[in-house]
């Protein structure tokens, strides 16, 4: 472990930062030993300035010796612990705690920055003796088959370990139980946590990716099955695909910087193996996540063909419809025309005119009958080889 440092005062950068960020003077931190009551994650950001110390405790050699109540508490003992680490949990902190612990653990003004807000891309950056990182969890809810995202950003100094989490996940507390029923690795100091908490974050991607494979399956299916609402499900799914590979692809570089950095830090052996693990767990992940892109564009693709393929069908129905109505309709007109020739010939034939050709002719009626029938039959002919009968 590094060499435990003295205390630093507020620095001119730290006060100039405040100054910038916040329109109203900060206070001093807090100096009673009341319990610090814990901030619900999920209340909106906005929300009436509260203790956001999830929780606090000091450790030496693996063991919790001190729970402070809040973090004056804690800066405290932990300047009574020359060997100790403080291990901070903070959820949604204000501007005026986060100024705090930088005054008393000289954290970097833009590491502050950008703790202070979230949507931050995952990254580790170092920042002398400071290790800042920014990871994304995810957790799948059953409820609305959907991928919630969250953020924590971690500080990593060499006696000191400050999470910070702007939204539900990840839930640390069961890091800290399982760091603290295991005190052999617990005792390797901050740098132990921090590999803790990317493990507990990698983990936390398995049951999203199992999840997520469900939801293509189901996909699939209703696509076969012409599920009018699978082209929007298949949009949604490919956008939590796209925030999943954010989540998952620059923590694959930022663990392979870790491991580059083993022998120059004198990274413990037992600490170098458990990183190595989680980074074939990140690799492993980031490859499905990949895999799942891919294989929601061919769905969608397929879908469209599919979907193409019903319109032409459709289309193709319409049109083959029209033809045979227009077909009826040429039968239709053909016998009508045919019915109407002897109708026009009776109808001439049976005006009652006095003074009318043929109409007292003897042959009168055999002609008009003969009449009718040869322009039936010629009209019959003419469209049957039309083929309208």
């Amino acid at each position: 472990m590094t060499e435990r440092r003295a205390r630093p005062e507020p620095t001119a950068s730290t006060r100039k930062h405040a100054w910038r960020r916040s329109p109203r003077p900060a206070g001093p931190p807090p100096t009673t030993n009341t319990p610090a009551p814990q901030k619900d994650p999920t209340m909106p950001l906005g929300s009436p300035p509260a203790d956001s110390v999830v929780e606090a405790a000091l450790y030496r050699d693996g063991v919790r010796v001190a729970t402070p109540d809040s973090l004056a508490d804690t800066f405290r003992q932990l300047r009574d612990q020359p060997d100790g680490m403080a291990w901070i949990g903070l959820a949604r902190p204000t501007e005026a705690e986060l100024l705090s612990l930088a005054a008393e653990f000289d954290l970097h003004e833009l590491a502050l920055e950008d703790a202070m807000e979230a949507h931050q891309r995952p990254k580790l950056e170092r920042y002398g003796k400071t290790l800042f990182v920014v990871l994304r969890a995810a957790r799948y809810l059953d409820a609305p088959e959907e991928v919630d995202f969250g953020e924590l950003h971690v500080f990593v100094g060499p006696d000191f370990v400050i999470t910070v989490r702007h939204s539900a996940a990840p839930d640390l507390s069961g890091v800290r139980r399982r760091m603290e029923e295991t005190p052999d690795l617990l005792k390797l100091g901050p740098e132990a946590v921090l590999y803790a908490i990317l493990d507990a974050v990698v983990d936390g991607y398995a049951p999203v990716v199992s999840g997520v494979q469900n939801d293509i399956d189901e996909i699939e299916t209703e696509v076969f099955r012409g599920d009018p609402e699978v082209s929007r499900r298949i949009y949604e799914l490919s956008r939590e695909m796209v925030e999943f590979q954010r989540a998952t692809r620059p923590l694959v570089g930022m663990l392979h910087s870790l491991m580059a950095g083993f022998a120059k830090y004198g990274t413990d052996e037992e600490l170098q193996r458990y990183l190595r693990d989680v980074a074939d767990h990140v690799t492993h992940t980031s490859e499905r996540v990949d895999s799942f892109r891919q294989a929601l564009a061919d769905i969608l693709t397929v879908n469209a063909t599919l979907v193409t393929q019903q319109q032409n069908a459709e289309m193709r129905a319409l049109a083959e419809a029209g033809f045979e109505q227009n077909e009826e309709i040429k039968k239709i007109s053909s016998w009508a025309a045919i019915l109407f020739a002897p109708t026009l010939v009776g109808t001439i034939y049976g005006m009652n005119f006095e003074t009318m050709p043929e109409l007292k002719w003897a042959a009168g009626y055999p002609f008009a009958i003969l009449l009718m029938a040869v322009v039936c039959v010629s009209l019959y002919f003419i469209f049957k080889k039309r083929d309208w009968l």
